[in-house]
Order: structure tokens, then C-alpha cells, then sequence
């Protein structure tokens, strides 16, 4: 098991591990005050859910246009500087959403911080793309995959133990963790944009925006991105609409929930290098259209309910541990969905980075992000459309994302019987995998 480790850590360069440790620190702060940010705006300004979705939706549709600002910029004038100064304005605007004390000004802010805190995102997705060659790109993100479930398990595990006692701790905190990045990343981590002719050195800003419209024009890239966006609108439900259904249609609390999130993190760190190395030779729409076969399974699961009547308790050490056949189900349901998350989001990542031009990197990247921002911004308004209409059968939602699915899994298809026969798209020859994987 160590050796292995050994192994993985020195296929990768050190600038890379550099990336990640740095990037682990900033994603634990990040998950110390996420989870609790509904609790806090309901407790703090004594209002409903849907006041504080409203500022969570502002956050995400400003925080699009705040990464089409960053592709750009990213593209322009390189990453690593664009990156410091996200995290700069990320630990100011963090003591500012924790210092106000008006919901209109909450309002007026999450403008602010939703369109300026994501214009670092395409730079660090581009600095990722640039240190990786192109064959280790979907391990390379599988790897930030276990990072950021271990940013989960330790970062809410210290928020709530910060939030127990002060909230505005809780933004201090994530604000100094922030500062603390930034600091590393200036002295330890070097520019990655790679160098690019003089006719793209010499453009104008104008024409770095104008650019654009060359990654729209790219037909196979924009179906890629339209596959993903309704495959997200379902994955999206998982974070946002599930709590709610389990609690008013199963009786199952909050705990049960965080249960089966910690489930499905736990699952990720022991299982996402096995299976990023099984399907990294493989053809990536395939994989695509895999995972998203998982996510059809098991979303739709979640409006069945067939072991409803079994009941199973056994001890553990002196604890004794009781489940409904009903949880079980739905555990089984996470857990296959995660299969699928594992599959996906490396390939999808890699897949962007091998559509885009050196050049062009960061804008491709921007363009990706409309996959989790169009489905963070829109889909709980849509699942709440069903849920909280009395007369629709609540189940349907998860009967309906399961038809969503099936149609990411046919144009993610479609996407490799048109694009499969190039390189970049192609699945590795079974010749050469089969040396591949008996090395691994």
C-alpha cells in the first residue's frame, strides 16, 4: 500500500504536489464555513430558506459572469497572479459577509463577492492543465477529487466546532486560512502559462474577450458542455433538494443525511485512484456516458422505496446500530451515484483541458464551469417547483432526473461515435493499456 503511494506521488511533478497541499489548506477553510452559511444568514438576519436561497442563487449567477471575467484574464495575463489575488479578495470579502448586519446589504454584497471570488477559478483548473501532460489529466484531477473529500471530512468537522461558539470566528478563520494560501502561493509556486505566439501576446483585451466566441462557435465542445449541464441539474439535487425530501417524505433527520454525504466521501477517498486508473485509458466520452448511466440508477432510486418494511440492528463494540431497509436503500443509492462522480468528474475536467488551445486555456475552462454554475443557480428553484407543489407525487423528481440522465448518456455517446477516432478522444489500444495496467 505505501509502495504504491510512493509510486503515485513520484509520477507527478513537485509543482503539482505543491498545487495540491496548497490547494487542501484553501478547500478546508472553504468547507469549515460553506456547510454553515444557510444557518448563519437564517439565524443572523431571523429569516426563511427561501430569503437565504435568494442570496445563494445571487452568488451563483454572478459568480458565472465572474468566471468569464477570469477565463480571459487567466488567458491574458497568466495564472498564478490571478490566483493570489482571488485569495486576497477572498479573505477580505469573507470578513465582510460575516461583519454585515442588513439582509439588503447582504444582498447588494453577494453581487460583489459572487462576481469577483470565481474570477480565479478557470486560473487554477488552467495552472492544473499546464503543469499535466495530457495523459495524466483525468488522474491528475482524480487526485484533487480525494483532496477535496478530505477537505470535506475535516473542514465541517472544525467549522461546526467554531460555529458552536462564534460565527464570525468561523469568517476570521476561513479569512486568515485564505491569507495563508495566498502568502504560499507567492513564494513557493511559479507562473504556469506556457508561452504563446506574438499575434496572441500582442492582443487586446478586447479581442482576449471577442475570443469567446471562437469556444462557442465549437460545436463538439458546447454539446459536451449541454450533456453535462442537464447531467447536473441532477447531481445538483444531491447537495440541495435530498435533505429536504429524506426529512419530509422518509422521517429522515438531517443526521441520517450527513450520513450519507460522509458515505459518499469516504467513498471517493478510499475508492477514487482505483478507479481513475481503471478508465484512464479508456475512450473518455464513453466514461462519460458510463457515469452518467450511475447517476440514472441512482437518482432514480432515491423515488423508490422497496425494503421499506425491513429493519436491521447489530452491534459495534458497545453501540448498538439500527437501520431501516429504507436508509440502506438510499445508501446504496449514494453510493452508486458516487461511482459515477468518480468516473465523471476527472474525465470531464480532462476532456475540457483537451479541447482547449494552449492559448485558450482558461476561457475553454470558463466555459466548463457553466456545468456546475447554470445547475447550482437554476436547479433548486426547478426541483422546488415539484416539492413544494402539493398535487405532483414527490418522487417524480427524481423519475424525471433519471430521464435527464439517460440523455446526458446518449449525447455524451453521440459525442464519442463523432470525436472517438482522434487521438486526444480515443481510447488507449488494448496492447498498449494492457502493459499500462499490469505496470499499475
Amino acid at each position: 500500500m505505501l509502495s504504491k503511494i510512493n509510486n503515485i506521488y513520484h509520477e507527478y511533478s513537485p509543482k503539482f504536489w505543491l498545487v495540491v497541499g496548497v490547494s487542501f489548506i484553501d478547500r478546508i477553510g472553504g468547507t469549515m464555513l460553506f456547510p454553515f452559511f444557510s444557518l448563519y444568514i437564517t439565524w443572523k438576519f431571523d429569516v426563511g430558506m427561501t430569503q437565504a436561497g435568494i442570496v445563494l442563487g445571487i452568488f451563483s449567477a454572478f459568480g458565472m459572469v465572474g468566471n468569464f471575467i477570469g477565463g480571459a484574464l487567466t488567458d491574458k495575463f497568466g495564472r498564478r497572479n490571478l490566483i493570489i489575488i482571488g485569495l486576497v479578495f477572498s479573505a477580505l470579502s469573507t470578513l465582510a459577509l460575516g461583519s454585515v448586519n442588513e439582509l439588503s446589504a447582504l444582498y447588494s454584497l453577494a453581487v460583489v463577492v459572487g462576481l469577483l471570488s470565481n474570477i480565479a477559478g478557470p486560473a487554477h483548473q488552467a495552472m492544473i492543465a499546464d503543469i499535466l501532460p495530457e495523459e495524466q489529466r483525468a488522474e491528475g484531477f482524480g487526485v484533487l477529487r480525494v483532496v477535496a473529500n478530505l477537505s470535506w471530512i475535516i473542514g465541517p468537522s472544525i467549522g461546526g466546532f467554531v460555529a458552536n461558539r462564534s460565527y464570525f470566528a468561523l469568517f476570521v478563520t476561513d479569512a486568515v486560512i485564505s491569507s495563508v494560501v495566498a502568502i504560499l502561493f507567492y513564494f513557493l509556486i511559479s507562473e504556469t502559462k506556457p508561452e504563446v505566439s506574438e499575434e496572441a501576446e500582442s492582443e487586446s483585451m478586447l479581442q482576449t474577450f471577442k475570443g469567446y466566441w471562437i469556444v462557442i462557435k465549437n460545436m463538439p465542445y458546447m454539446a459536451f458542455i449541454t450533456a453535462a449541464i442537464l447531467m447536473g441539474l441532477v447531481y445538483q439535487q444531491m447537495y440541495n433538494s435530498l435533505s429536504v425530501y429524506l426529512r419530509d417524505n422518509h422521517s429522515i433527520a438531517p443526521q441520517g443525511y450527513g450520513f450519507l454525504m460522509s458515505t459518499s466521501a469516504i467513498t471517493v477517498i478510499l475508492l477514487q485512484f482505483w478507479t481513475t486508473r481503471k478508465i484512464k485509458l479508456r475512450a473518455p466520452f464513453t466514461m462519460m456516458a458510463l457515469g452518467a448511466f450511475f447517476y440514472a440508477i441512482g437518482f432514480t432510486m432515491f423515488g423508490l422505496d422497496p425494503l421499506k418494511a425491513f429493519y436491521a440492528s447489530f452491534m459495534l463494540y458497545s453501540w448498538e446500530i439500527s437501520l431501516s431497509g429504507t436508509f440502506i436503500w438510499f445508501m446504496s443509492a449514494v453510493i452508486i451515484i458516487t461511482i459515477g462522480e468518480m468516473i465523471i468528474m476527472p474525465v470531464s475536467q480532462a476532456l475540457a483541458a483537451n479541447f482547449a488551445p494552449e492559448d485558450m486555456r482558461g476561457r475553454y475552462m470558463a466555459i466548463f464551469s457553466l456545468a456546475w454554475t447554470i445547475p447550482a443557480t437554476f436547479g433548486p428553484w426547478m426541483a422546488g417547483k415539484i416539492l413544494d407543489n402539493k398535487s405532483y407525487n414527490p418522487n417524480m423528481l427524481w423519475y424525471l432526473g433519471g430521464i435527464i440522465c439517460l440523455v446526458s448518456v446518449m449525447g455524451f455517446y453521440a459525442l464519442h461515435l463523432k470525436l472517438g477516432g482522434q487521438k486526444r478522444f480515443a481510447a488507449t489500444p488494448a496492447s498498449d493499456r494492457s502493459a499500462v495496467e499490469s505496470a499499475d
